[in-house]
């Protein structure tokens, strides 16, 4: 490529390696690991979100869609959902054998906040709403995760129907289920940083990072849809990063859900280095 020097090749495959090594170890404070050759399923122990199965650190036999189908019949098997997930430049020839298996594949910008990049400053919320790092007693926690599952069934960056009542529901529909012990657990044991901009005491934006050793991704950055177009995602990744910075984190990346979020993404200096896939059963 015109401009492309080798050194910058050797570092964005160097890059591409150090994400690989962390997607193969988040999952596994959580889960057992079946070995399928070029594919590694991930079986969530305990209850929680279902994981995912994804290539296999340093395979390089052939990816076919046979391959992929035995993956899909031991989740079936096992009632979790059919879903792959993985970086398209080190893994080329996987989106093939799932396509082949009767798989649709979704892109996502996967974006890094280089190490020489100033953490960005964390804009002043509306009255009425600070933006802060959640610990395990601080009353937001309970709706700090019910408030991405909100937005994600509202796509998009503009206003949408779910709000407080909305959120209120969720919150009480999950209480009991053991997700907010989980949450303090994962926050005690530095799994997990969550952060939110709160409001009476309930998140109307949330999201996450979870550090393994210098590197953290942060993740399920969502904003209550009425809550939306303040700038609560902007300064929740913001204080985000500041605290995996405090934490001596030096990679920290993260998966866009479009192209539009990838632009809101990039104003806090993160720059797309490779395309995130995530392979699901057609609708």
């Amino acid at each position: 490529m015109l401009g492309v020097t080798s050194a910058d090749l050797a570092d964005r495959r160097e890059l591409l390696d150090r994400l690989e090594q962390y997607y193969d170890a988040v999952p596994r404070s959580g889960a057992r690991v079946e070995d399928f050759g070029p594919l590694s399923l991930f079986i969530r122990e305990g209850q929680g979100r279902p994981f995912y199965a994804r290539p296999t650190p340093g395979w390089s036999g052939a990816v076919s869609a046979a391959g992929a189908n035995r993956v899909r019949a031991r989740q079936r098997e096992l009632g979790i959902p059919e879903s792959f997930e993985w970086v398209a430049e080190t893994a080329p020839a996987l989106r093939a054998a799932v396509e082949q298996a009767g798989l649709a594949v979704h892109e996502h910008p996967l974006m890094v906040l280089g190490p020489d990049v100033p953490a960005p400053a964390v804009p002043e919320p509306a009255d009425g709403v600070v933006v802060r790092t959640v610990g395990p007693d601080d009353p937001a926690l309970p709706s700090a995760p019910a408030v991405p599952h909100l937005a994600f069934a509202e796509p998009g960056t503009g206003g949408g129907a779910a709000g407080p009542a909305e959120l209120g529901e969720a919150v009480h529909g999950r209480a009991g289920d053991g997700s907010v012990e989980r949450a303090v657990a994962r926050v005690l044991a530095s799994l997990t940083c969550v952060a939110a901009a709160v409001e009476d005491s309930t998140a109307l934006c949330a999201g996450q990072h979870q550090p393994v050793g210098v590197v953290t991704e942060i993740v399920g950055v969502g904003t209550l849809p009425t809550a939306r177009r303040r700038g609560l995602a902007h300064a929740v990744t913001a204080v985000l990063v500041a605290d995996a910075r405090s934490r001596g984190i030096k990679t920290i990346f993260l998966s866009a859900g479009d192209d539009d979020v990838a632009r809101i993404r990039a104003r806090l200096g993160f720059r797309s280095v490779a395309t995130a896939l995530i392979a699901e059963p057609v609708e």
